[in-house]
């Protein structure tokens, strides 16, 4: 059987200059305006504050009630994830494909970027009598974060050549990275040294402000510098459904705008299936990212559940992967550049297993610190290089950048859906989250 060719190119994307460096210089900046969710929400601040929470509503056992049922606080943070995860895995490949036709790229970025941001800055109203409320509120802004990169992912081979891939992700992490540094050290200063605001946190109300008001920054900060990616990024031409009507966002006049944005997602379909680097790809990452994602996402409650460190030493550590993950990711890249990306990837991903076993054997003190430096060194370069592999594997000069791209992050999401879940059920029925590690090795 003949494989068929790659689409032709389209010419409605000639107007996007390549490796224009205003533009790329302004879609990394969306990698420093979102990477606070990552690391303030997901890695530090929130987790910390989840726990405090979860413990003054259940002091001994660290049981609490949600929706009628009775769920350990950790287990029930995992489950919150997997869930958030879930649904933007439902419905990203048809928002991608929609956005690819009718060129509203820029448009859902700014709607789930937006979602993601007050979402993190509702947390604000995070106390034990809201804990319900604010679990759904949680869900909110993990997809408001996911469903926005996809978008954001999309642009890259629209706006840089092959051989800038590697070099141009490896920048925006590395924005990402220290951003989100300096917003932490914020955090960090508020959560430590509350009294130089006028807190008082011996009261009821003032305990929970600092961790508050670290949630509302992010939401502000989100919000706030993705405006420089929203007015640098080019506008994106759509497609048109005929082919002799020009190209372009639709108009309310356009009645099959949502018909053809199915109609876009089965065109990717039917090309995946002739492009078998791609599908062994896609197959590869599902696998890894589980263990990757899954450690990242529960790193900071096992820390603290299972370790039982203070919060200034994990939140001081996590700062410091931040500053080793910028190393890591343009190492990576350089590395990369060697011995291509896919050896570059596969040494990466067998030192992510190695981490996977380690931590079942990890205690608190050196071991603890020197597993946290090759996290570090690793995580950057891991999802650096994933993105930027699958960047070049895709056809050369595709219109629906998005659409391919919510395949990468379909794949990604159910990834994390069955690693944070499997990992938050064998914590609880086993009673220990080392029993979870191992599994992802």
């Amino acid at each position: 059987m003949t494989t068929p060719a790659a689409p032709a190119p389209d010419t409605s994307f000639a107007d996007i200059p390549k490796n224009d460096k205003r533009i790329t210089r302004g879609w990394t900046f969306y990698d420093w305006a979102n990477s606070v969710y990552p690391l303030v929400i997901t890695s530090s601040i929130f987790p910390i504050y989840w726990g405090a929470v979860t413990k003054q509503i259940s002091p001994q056992t660290d049981v609490v009630r949600f929706l009628g049922f009775e769920v350990p606080g950790s287990s029930l943070l995992t489950y919150a994830i997997s869930a958030a995860f879930l649904l933007i895995a439902l419905i990203s490949p048809f928002l991608t494909s929609l956005a690819d036709f009718s060129g509203r790229k820029k448009l859902f970025m700014q709607i789930f970027c937006y979602l993601g941001a007050v979402s993190c800055a509702a947390l604000y109203f995070f106390v034990p009598d809201t804990l319900t409320l604010s679990t759904f509120v949680f869900i909110a802004a993990t997809i408001g974060f996911s469903g926005s990169i996809v978008f954001y992912n999309s642009y890259l081979p629209l706006i840089a050549t092959e051989d800038q891939y590697d070099s141009l992700s490896a920048r925006g992490f590395s924005m990402g990275y220290i951003g989100s540094v300096l917003l932490l050290i914020i955090c960090l200063v508020i959560n430590q040294f509350p009294q130089f605001l006028g807190i008082d946190t011996s009261t009821a109300e003032g305990k929970w402000l600092p961790g508050q008001i670290s949630f509302l920054l992010t939401g502000l900060w989100w919000a706030g510098f993705a405006q420089i990616p929203f007015l640098t990024l080019p506008a994106d031409p759509g497609r048109p459904a005929d082919p002799g009507r020009p190209a372009g966002p639709t108009t309310t006049d356009d009645k099959g705008w949502l018909l053809n944005g199915f109609r876009e997602l089965g065109k990717v379909w039917d090309q995946l299936k002739h492009l078998p680097n791609l599908k062994r790809f896609l197959l590869a990452y599902f696998t890894y990212n589980m263990g990757v994602q899954t450690v990242m996402y529960v790193a900071t409650i096992f820390g603290d559940k299972e370790l039982h460190l203070e919060s200034t030493a994990l939140i001081t550590t996590i700062l410091l992967l931040q500053l080793v993950g910028i190393l890591g990711a343009y190492l990576f890249a350089k590395l990369s550049e060697r011995i291509g990306n896919t050896r570059a990837l596969s040494w990466s991903v067998v030192i992510w297993m190695l981490i996977c076993v380690a931590g079942y054997f990890v205690q608190a003190g050196w071991s603890f610190y020197a597993l946290a430096s090759v996290i570090g060194l690793t995580m950057g370069a891991i999802q650096s290089l994933s993105r930027s592999t699958y960047s070049k594997i895709i056809p050369e000069n595709t219109p629906n950048t998005a659409a391919f791209f919510s395949f990468f992050d379909v794949t990604e999401k159910l990834s994390i859906v069955i690693g944070t879940f499997s990992f938050g059920y064998i914590a609880q029925i086993t009673g220990s989250m080392r029993n979870s590690t191992t599994g992802y090795a």
